[in-house]
């Protein structure tokens, strides 16, 4: 049964605050975290963007469970330099840190003044810069010229055990794709049949590591509470995944979704006081197969979320044997 996680979001609270929502998460019963990688927040109310690598090392040291980040070397960050990343972590914290690697998002990474590239320059850069973060990984002293572009470069300090490289994927297409070489897969939540042609589509391909799922929620003692919650800090959620790729600025995004209500919002996630709601939701990602699970309450405030999940849902997954005893 699967693990259960929880969401850092980068974007949304101070790198000190996070540090201590990921602490008190660990003590109230969640088996894992996951944190983003991003420069830029998705909306000016939420007005935040920490350094995930430097907050991660600070959260590995500060917990002692596993933890992952969505990133997306190749423009923002050079391939041999988000490997020498990679590598550090591992090392420093054998068997509990992995990446998920993407291609990126326009908000993040217009920053080089490179342009942005089209999606097939994009997935091409990103077979490339696997594979030269793999090579790297494995010890390799690696010579690249093409997209990516590479010189003698070596990796001196590596972890015994190579951390696990995911894929990030929204797309049966992508997750086709990326199987080859993803040591497993983290996707959004979406409805069932969705995510199951979505795992189908990984395993069908030959994909043999975890299916991972993150969920975007809202819970607060009132379900008008929850609601303007996700209304305030989520609103980028009703903008479509190719368009979000593509967006420049948080601006960008609260001008698409300024006339969205909150019954618009609310059709993307679950916003609800009653934690039995979030709970069935869970178990029927559980029954799908999903082999972890990273839970993201959308709002600021995130100690009254952890406690109401600590002591009533996480618990009940327990007992229907979720969590604990799934891979780290």
């Amino acid at each position: 049964m699967p693990l259960v996680g929880f969401h850092a979001s980068h974007e949304q609270l101070p790198p000190s605050a996070l540090l201590d929502a990921v602490v008190h998460a660990e003590r109230a019963g969640f088996d894992a975290a996951m944190c983003s990688d991003h420069l830029a927040p998705w909306s000016l109310r939420q007005g935040h963007s920490g350094y995930a690598w430097s907050w991660l090392g600070a959260a590995l040291q500060a917990t002692s469970f596993s933890l992952g980040v969505v990133t997306a070397p190749g423009q923002r960050y050079h391939p041999v330099i988000a490997a020498q990343k990679i590598a550090t972590l591992g090392e420093m914290f054998p068997g509990r840190f992995w990446a998920a690697i993407g291609s990126g998002e326009r908000m993040n990474e217009h920053v080089t003044g490179e342009g942005w590239p089209d999606k097939e320059v994009r997935d091409a850069k990103l077979a490339e810069t696997i594979d030269v973060m793999q090579r790297l990984l494995a010890g390799e002293e690696v010579d690249h010229d093409g997209l990516i572009r590479v010189h003698r470069a070596r990796l001196w300090s590596l972890p015994e055990t190579r951390p696990a490289l995911l894929a990030a994927a929204v797309s049966t297409e992508t997750a086709e794709e990326t199987a080859a070489w993803a040591d497993g897969v983290i996707t959004v939540d979406q409805d069932a049949d969705a995510l199951r042609d979505f795992m189908q589509a990984y395993r069908g391909a030959g994909g043999t590591g975890p299916v991972c799922v993150q969920v975007h929620l809202s819970w607060a003692p009132t379900d008008d509470e929850a609601r303007a919650i996700a209304y305030a800090q989520w609103r980028q959620s009703l903008v479509p995944a190719h368009l979000a790729w593509e967006l420049e600025q948080p601006e960008d995004f609260d001008e698409r979704t300024a006339d969205a209500t909150v019954d618009d919002v609310a059709k993307t996630l679950l916003a609800s006081s009653d934690t039995s709601r979030h709970l069935d939701a869970l178990l029927e990602l559980a029954e799908l197969g999903v082999d972890r699970i990273y839970l993201h309450h959308v709002g600021q405030e995130q100690r009254g979320f952890i406690d109401a999940f600590g002591e009533h849902v996480l618990p009940e997954l327990s007992k229907a044997g979720v969590g604990a005893g799934a891979v780290g």
